[in-house]
Parts: C-alpha cells; structure tokens; sequence
C-alpha cells in the first residue's frame, strides 16, 4: 500500500467524513445474511462511521433464479431492515444491493442509500448487465434482470454521493458522469469475482478515483456462494489521489477510513483535470457493425 500524501493544512471541522465498508460472505440463507450485516454495520458504526456501505447482493447472493425468487419490493423485510438500523445507529447506510422486484418477470440490482433518519435518498438500478465468460463460468444476468436507465447521485451529509454497481466500474462514462454532476464519493457494492479481481480489482477503483478526482468506497462480498460464485473480496477506500487508505483482510469484516473532503478540494484545484476538460473535442466513434 502506498503512503497517503499528506494533504491536511488548514484543516476546518466538518470536513472529514468517517466511512466503511463492510466485507460480507453472503449465500443463499437470507436470514444468516441479514443477521451478518446488521452485526457488521452496527460494528463499524461503533467504530465511528457515519457512512456504513454493504456490498452487492448483501441479503440475498445466489443463481439467477433463486435471485428471482427472493427478490422484494422496495419495501420489503431486507430493506426495511436496513432502514431501521440506519434510523436507531443514525447513520448514512448504503444497502449495497438487493434483487428487486421488477416487471416482466425479471428483477432488478437495485443499491439504496438510506439517511439517518431511516428514510431513502437515492434508489439506483444497475445499468450494466455481467453477461461475461470468466475463469470457465458463463456469467448471464440479463437472464434474471434487467439494466436500469438512471443515472443517480444523492446529498450526503453536505456533500453529494453518485451510486454504482460492480460491473459499472468497467465503464468510465459513468463515473466521469457522476462527477460532473457532482459527486465527490461514489459507491461500487460489489460480488467481484476472484478470477478477474486479482487482477483488476483494485487498478479499477484507483483508476476511477484518480480520473475523477472523488472517493471511491467499494464494498465487496468475499469467498465462495452458490451455485458457483467465488468473490474476491478486498474491500477498500480510495482516496482521489488514488491512494488506498483502507482495505478489509480476507473473511467477513470491514474496512474503515477518514475521508478528507477538503484534501479533495485541494487535489482538484492543484491538478483540476475535471476543469480541463474539453467536451466539444470528444466525438463518440459511429462503429459499423462488421460484415463478413
């Protein structure tokens, strides 16, 4: 892990926000997933945290359809769950994501970001859809869900958090997005998997934190689920210098941080690439589908 640049002259109270991001081995018992995560969120928020972030997937990680069958509404037991632990520690509380119900026979990944208060901030469907081949496992969710369209960001406790999932991390546009409306932490729940997190688990969120100057917290399941998910785990927060201020050991647990907000600003004034830009220099390629 490299050494944090030590950015904290003139330092004003309020600028700091402590952050974590907890670690889970979910499976398919939601009641033993949901007993995990309340324990690890009310551990880390006495440890301090006022923003508790819980990976993908967090009450319910299975095939598509056991997903599909233990998908819930918005106010469903697992969510409402969240709620109220969020309310009684009074905390900011990222349920990473769940299966929600959805139409047409299909679910959605859906992450909220509940307040303090118990009540929800933000509500986001996950955009990219994992229909990959990796490590041998044929990877198909548009099998079971369907992308969201919305782009989302939400207040957080004077500043502004965009919300991802997983797989949008391979896309930049999102994350540039995000940032140009404003955000200034972004949050990636996670069920990474082993075969392509040792490679670019963590180039991925560095990169993204670099390139957009925010916070990145990234929660991550960890080990084996089924019917044959093995997750990397490594959960972190990264600094926009892209510094790696924290990352959970392997197993179910957490990874705390003191994001710096002020420290961002002075990242972005000394080195104001999203201020550089210039958008009317960016033309999207016209690709021509290839004929043979």
């Amino acid at each position: 892990m490299t050494r944090p640049i030590d950015w904290s002259v003139n330092q004003r109270p309020g600028e700091r926000l402590r952050a974590a991001a907890v670690q889970l081995n979910s499976n398919d018992d939601k009641g033993r997933n949901l007993a995990a995560a309340e324990r690890l969120v009310r551990a880390a928020a006495a440890d301090g945290a006022e923003l508790v972030a819980l990976p993908e997937k967090w009450n319910l990680l299975a095939g598509g359809e056991a997903l599909l069958a233990g998908a819930e509404p918005l106010d469903g037991p697992s969510l409402s769950a969240a709620r109220g632990w969020a309310r009684e520690l009074g905390i900011h509380l990222l349920a990473g994501s769940v299966a929600e119900q959805g139409p047409d026979g299909k679910s959605f990944n859906t992450s909220v970001l509940i307040g303090p208060g118990g009540d929800d901030l933000a509500a986001y469907r996950k955009i990219h859809m994992f229909d990959v081949d990796v490590d041998g496992v044929a990877y198909r969710e548009s099998d079971h869900e369907q992308p969201g369209s919305e782009i989302v960001t939400a207040p957080l406790a004077g500043t502004t958090a965009g919300l991802s999932v997983c797989y949008d991390l391979r896309f930049p546009e999102l994350f540039r997005i995000l940032a140009l409306r404003g955000a200034r932490i972004v949050t990636v729940p996670s069920a990474f998997t082993l075969a392509t997190g040792r490679d670019h688990w963590e180039v991925l969120l560095r990169a993204r934190a670099i390139e957009d100057q925010v916070f990145v917290l990234a929660p991550n399941q960890f080990g084996e689920a089924p019917p044959h998910f093995r997750s990397y785990g490594r959960s972190a927060i990264v600094d926009p210098w892209g510094t790696v201020l924290a990352t959970a050991a392997d197993g179910e647990g957490f990874a705390a941080a003191e994001l710096d907000l002020a420290a961002q600003e002075r990242v972005r004034e000394s080195l104001p690439s999203l201020a550089n830009r210039r958008p009317a220099a960016y033309a999207w390629p016209q690709l021509k589908e290839a004929h043979a």
